[in-house]
């Protein structure tokens, strides 16, 4: 959920946006499109980025592109030739944003993690619920959202207004734990 909740925002805020989803139908889908809260404002495309042919056509996307997201596990992208390294190649100006649980690097960059996992090894499981009494169950509105999401988007916006400003692009890398 925090790509796709960044990437609302960033239509919601009057960005074009344009959700890569696999070729199979519905793979990203979130449900029937009216219910679809989390892909409003945007449009998709499928494309199998394991092609050459959907390959390519994502890197003409990029090309245009002044932000990029990306949600996978670390080396995801980097394996499918079109991590920042290809993308800043094509389009220097290209703010690359990276949404992970735990980061690039570290113990635990390659699991999987659930917005549970991220607020209470950050600290902030804490202080939910009332001194004393039994564990509450948060909603993944402070991880995910808050820690995740908006952490990236604020990330995004700031690289974009230096490469407005530089015509310089870089990644930046929002890790949900670190935002919490």
């Amino acid at each position: 959920g925090p790509g796709p909740f960044a990437a609302m925002l960033l239509a919601d805020l009057g960005a074009e946006v344009i959700r890569v989803e696999r070729p199979q139908p519905g793979a990203l889908s979130f449900g029937a499109p009216e219910r679809d809260l989390l892909g409003r404002g945007r449009r998709s495309v499928a494309l199998d980025l394991k092609d050459a042919r959907g390959k390519a056509a994502f890197l003409e996307l990029v090309a245009h592109a002044d932000i990029l997201i990306e949600g996978f596990r670390p080396g995801v992208v980097e394996r499918l030739g079109i991590g920042p390294e290809e993308c800043l190649n094509i389009n220097p100006r290209l703010v690359f944003g990276r949404m992970t649980g735990w980061g690039q690097t570290g113990p635990l960059a390659y699991t999987a993690g659930h917005d549970i996992n991220y607020i209470s090894i950050s600290g902030g499981l804490d202080t939910i619920g009332r001194a004393g009494g039994p564990p509450q169950i948060p909603l993944n509105l402070v991880g995910d959202f808050a820690g995740g999401s908006m952490y990236l988007v604020t990330g995004v916006l700031s690289a974009l207004l230096h490469a407005q400003a530089t015509g310089q692009g870089q990644v930046v890398d929002a890790a949900i734990v670190d935002g919490v």
